[in-house]
């Protein structure tokens, strides 16, 4: 999956500009940053060209050659008396220039840090959801794997609890609502596209390294209001890298990964082009219960919408409900019908790039629960990525 990182641009830089007295030792100490502008030209950063050779949990860290990255995880979560919630919880990365600077001063980086933190009562039938961003510096947010994989900002946070990074609790906490998580892997790393080079378009580099862990068991708690939800159920996690990843020619991309009951996970994605049509490139994977994978072409799969939701928000028209149709080879395709588990699951005052990112149901041939991402319908996303 691809995420929102056009969100790491001049507004953010304005923001985050902003820190100017820190209390420290025995006095204020003054920190300051001038940026005349950004730089968006993508000369002197990695790109994914080749196919990547992985190592984990090294990979798990960041890979600050590359101008975006993201750590990415959604879920879909009951208490024992069957209440269903969903969250996304995802912290972006973004470098403004190729180069590290040497400097005495601890705030001065070059990279910059957004999270985004959602959680989905269904029976509620409520939204919430939070922003945060800060410079990868002074301790205020980073992302590495010595001695443990740890991704940060402020105090939300992605902990290893183990060397192998196989277990990892995840913390997030709003005025509102809070997660306190913990994650088991069960599955090896699946690697999209090509060994983990996920072509988006037909022109060199624009692709993503990307892997996803399609099934991490999930217990924990969900705090909403002074109540508190002991829960368990299941994540995906997505992490990506890219450089220049989207074509110029993309209005915006519908994203799926789905978790069946029978063990089986799907990422499927499309990207949806200005004049109506959809980029051949990009595809989906199926992952089997054992962790063996199939790649599937865009030739593989169909998506049908079969419901709207206008947003009282932004205006924009989504998809709410889908019908898809999946071959895999086997004597019979696979159709599944999307069902959103409540309609506003819209991430709003997000800067100009608003998106709808919510927790659905799955039914059909096979059932579960999943998560959609749709951006596009607000603002295109042409030149944002």
């Amino acid at each position: 999956m691809w995420r929102i990182v056009a969100l790491l641009a001049a507004g953010i830089v304005v923001v985050i500009v902003g820190i100017s007295l820190v209390a420290g030792g025995s006095g204020e100490v003054r920190a300051s940053a001038i940026f005349s502008s950004v730089d968006t030209s993508i000369s002197g950063y990695a790109r994914a060209i080749a196919p990547h050779t992985w190592d984990f949990p090294q990979d798990f860290g960041p890979h600050p050659d590359f101008q975006t990255e993201w750590w990415y995880y959604t879920g879909n979560l009951a208490d024992e008396n069957g209440r269903r919630f969903g969250f996304q919880f995802t912290i972006f990365r973004r470098a403004i220039t190729p180069i590290v600077y040497e400097s005495d001063s601890e705030w001065r980086t070059n990279q910059i840090y957004m999270a985004h933190f959602t959680v989905t009562d269904v029976t509620g039938d409520q939204f919430y959801h939070q922003q945060r961003f800060s410079r990868g510096a002074a301790g205020l947010a980073g992302a590495t794997t010595d001695p443990r994989y740890h991704v940060w900002l402020d105090d939300w946070q992605i902990q290893a609890q183990d060397d192998s990074a196989r277990s990892v609790s995840i913390m997030a906490a709003t005025d509102e609502v809070a997660i306190d998580l913990q994650l088991e892997q069960i599955k090896p790393p699946a690697l999209q596209g090509d060994h983990g080079l996920s072509q988006k378009g037909d022109e060199p580099g624009n692709a993503s390294y990307y892997y996803s862990l399609t099934r991490l068991l999930t217990e924990g708690t969900i705090t909403i209001g002074d109540t508190v939800y002991t829960v368990s159920g299941t994540t995906w996690k997505d992490h990506e890298f890219s450089t220049s990843a989207l074509g110029d020619t993309a209005q915006g991309w519908d994203w799926f990964g789905l978790q069946l009951d029978d063990d089986r996970e799907l990422m499927l994605g499309q990207i949806r082009l200005v004049d109506g049509g959809r980029e051949p490139a990009f595809g989906g994977l199926l992952v089997y219960p054992d962790g063996s994978t199939r790649t599937l072409d865009s030739s593989d799969f169909t998506f049908t919408v079969t419901g709207r939701w206008q947003s009282p928000h932004t205006g924009a028209t989504y998809p709410a409900g889908w019908q898809i149709g999946i071959n895999i080879g086997e004597t019979e395709p696979l159709n599944l019908t999307l069902t959103p588990l409540i309609s506003d699951q819209e991430l709003t005052d997000t800067g100009n790039v608003d998106y709808w990112e919510g927790a659905v149901r799955i039914t059909g041939d096979a059932t579960g629960y999943g998560y959609a991402e749709l951006t596009g319908y607000v603002n295109a996303m042409t030149g944002r990525f």
